[in-house]
């Protein structure tokens, strides 16, 4: 029983033209011709139809299936080769999509630069990371709508200077810490005061109050806390204890933590 073009169109999911040009190139041609043209197509046909259609799935070029399908080369052989191959764009688009969520996750936190001028200031490391739950937790507040408004101009020399500082703070802090400084010693006062005028310039207003809430948050979050921690043990909470030091020498009561 054979089955004329259309059908075999309608049921492959191909257009009519698509096995005229099989045809014509000799890839796939139906079994059955009758004297005024029309085609027919057996099952050894369609089973060869469908091996094209795999093949083509794979993205291989219309002579390459037709030196699988009619030469001597192996099969598995190939399709080892071409798996390797697909095995490798996965990769790269997986690569890809990291790239581009990172750059999604790192707009809604005002980092407006694309992913080659992201990759030059941070690394590997991913500064939006956390940008859909600061969204939802400080979303509506005048801080998240401040720091928007300032990164939102940003450029890739200016999140190059930010870094620069951040890494310069993080450094001093562990070297204090390092000299046994304590976190209520006029050095280590300083170096809150300066995380905290960090924030301040560069993101939004941080009076001392403000200041002391997020160095709880970075005892309290076990995601800031790693952060930290990767630098020198002990540092999440030498900074806590610093910035409440610095918010008390300031006048501020920091036991009304909120």
């Amino acid at each position: 029983m054979s089955l004329p073009i259309g059908e075999v169109a309608r049921v492959a999911g191909v257009t009519v033209r698509t096995l005229h040009h099989y045809d014509a190139i000799g890839l796939l041609s139906p079994s059955l011709r009758t004297n005024s043209g029309r085609r027919g197509y057996e099952p050894t046909d369609l089973d060869r139809l469908q091996r094209i259609l795999f093949y083509r799935e794979l993205d291989l070029p219309l002579a390459d299936i037709a030196g699988l399908l009619d030469g001597d080369e192996d099969p598995l052989s190939h399709l080892a080769r071409q798996r390797d191959v697909l095995q490798g764009r996965i990769e790269r688009l997986g690569r890809l999509v990291a790239v581009l969520e990172r750059t999604m996750e790192a707009r809604k936190m005002g980092i407006n630069l694309d992913p080659d001028e992201m990759f030059e200031v941070f690394g590997d490391a991913d500064p939006g990371e956390h940008a859909e739950e600061a969204g939802q937790r400080w979303g509506d507040t005048d801080a998240w709508r401040q720091s928007q408004q300032r990164t939102s101009s940003y450029t890739k020399a200016d999140w190059q200077r930010f870094k620069d500082e951040q890494e310069s703070l993080g450094a001093d802090m562990v070297a204090a810490m390092d000299a046994g400084v304590a976190p209520d010693e006029a050095r280590g006062m300083d170096l809150a005061e300066r995380s905290r005028l960090q924030i301040h310039e560069w993101f939004y207003d941080c009076p001392h109050a403000m200041h002391v809430n997020l160095g709880q948050m970075y005892v309290d979050d076990p995601r800031f806390m790693a952060t930290y921690e990767r630098q020198r043990e002990g540092l999440a909470v030498w900074i806590r204890d610093a910035i409440v030091a610095n918010a008390k020498r300031h006048g501020v009561d920091a036991s009304s933590r909120s």
